[in-house]
């Protein structure tokens, strides 16, 4: 939030319209609105009211050098109808937010006097870097008090799309402490590029392992499982997390990812998930976006494991449906 110095208190003939009607700004008393530097700007551009003064939007952005990527987030959020209030203007409407979120949005049929926000929202650059442990944390707590966790990304043009963070649980039919043990029960195999081949009419573990005509491949972390190393890499790891799940295993390169997995046997439905090893995920927005988008062009959604003591959980970014993809107005 400005500091109070940058602040407009608006006492015009619109402020009191523009709180019961769209819930901009403050009530600070006597009909007047306190105005953040980017609600100044929103209202000027949709509200028709006119800026402090000439050469205030100078001033502000030597104040906020990130003003205009805020007003571009509060436009994409305002302008379909949604009522965005600041996380310190909270308490005043009787709500309270995660301490990482910025904002919380209500739905363009309800207003926060009379009932709690249907999300809070998180806004990133681009370029900024990608903290998927901070996230997960985050957004389990927002869903706790039954909200949607909300991620605005605004790239270099101001352009914004929105995501949604969530904690997932993929989980499929199979019995998978079965498939770890009858792993860990093999011999060494035949070497084979980074990986190890066995004999088709031996292999009995359905999850994992893609048919040859030499026999079946299994890749590099798939080995470590069956040759027993100690201590297993992060990918050994969690590849045995998601067999324990009961989930089916194939190599997910074509998809920009580590494994698609399914969550039943091959053939009877597409691929639900696609993981990514934190090793080779991206390390910024921009990269998280087109991994997102190209798993949801794909009917997919991407997770992104979290240890979390000896175990993992994972992090789901996915593209909101149609009707909540909040982005501004086309500029030319």
């Amino acid at each position: 939030m400005p500091p109070a110095s940058s602040l407009w208190r608006y006492s015009g003939a619109a402020a009191d319209r523009l709180w019961h009607k769209s819930a901009i700004g403050r009530p600070a008393g006597d009909g007047t609105l306190e105005l953040t530097p980017a609600e100044t700007l929103f209202v000027h551009n949709h509200r028709n009211v006119e800026l402090p003064s000439e050469n205030w939007l100078n001033g502000a952005l030597a104040t906020n050098s990130q003003l205009m990527q805020e007003y571009a987030i509060l436009e994409a959020l305002r302008v379909p109808g949604n009522k965005v209030v600041l996380a310190a203007n909270l308490q005043g409407v009787g709500a309270d937010a995660e301490t990482e979120t910025w904002a919380a949005r209500w739905p363009s049929d309800k207003h926060p006097r009379d009932s709690q926000p249907a999300s809070e929202i998180r806004w990133f650059h681009s370029s900024d870097s990608l903290d998927a442990g901070d996230l997960f944390e985050w957004a389990e707590r927002v869903a706790s008090v039954g909200r949607v966790a909300e991620v605005m990304v605004v790239d270099a043009e101001l352009s914004v799309v929105t995501y949604r963070v969530s904690a997932a649980d993929p989980r499929g039919i199979f019995e998978g402490t079965r498939a770890i043990e009858t792993l860990q029960s093999l011999d060494e195999g035949v070497a084979s590029g980074s990986g190890r081949l066995y004999p088709v009419d031996s292999w009995t573990v359905e999850q994992l392992g893609v048919p040859t005509e030499a026999g079946v491949h299994v890749d590099e972390i798939a080995s470590e499982l069956i040759q027993g190393f100690s201590p297993l890499s992060d990918g050994a790891r969690i590849l045995a997390d998601l067999l324990a799940r009961g989930l089916v295993m194939r190599p997910g390169f074509k998809y920009g990812s580590r494994w698609r997995c399914y969550d039943r046997p091959l053939g009877e439905d597409h691929a639900p998930w696609l993981v990514v090893l934190p090793s080779e995920a991206p390390r910024d927005w921009g990269g998280a976006c087109l991994a997102s988008r190209l798993a949801a062009g794909v009917n997919k959604i991407w997770l992104y494991p979290i240890p979390r003591d000896d175990d993992w959980s994972y992090l789901a970014l996915t593209r909101p449906p149609a009707d909540s993809r909040w982005s501004n107005p086309n500029r030319r």
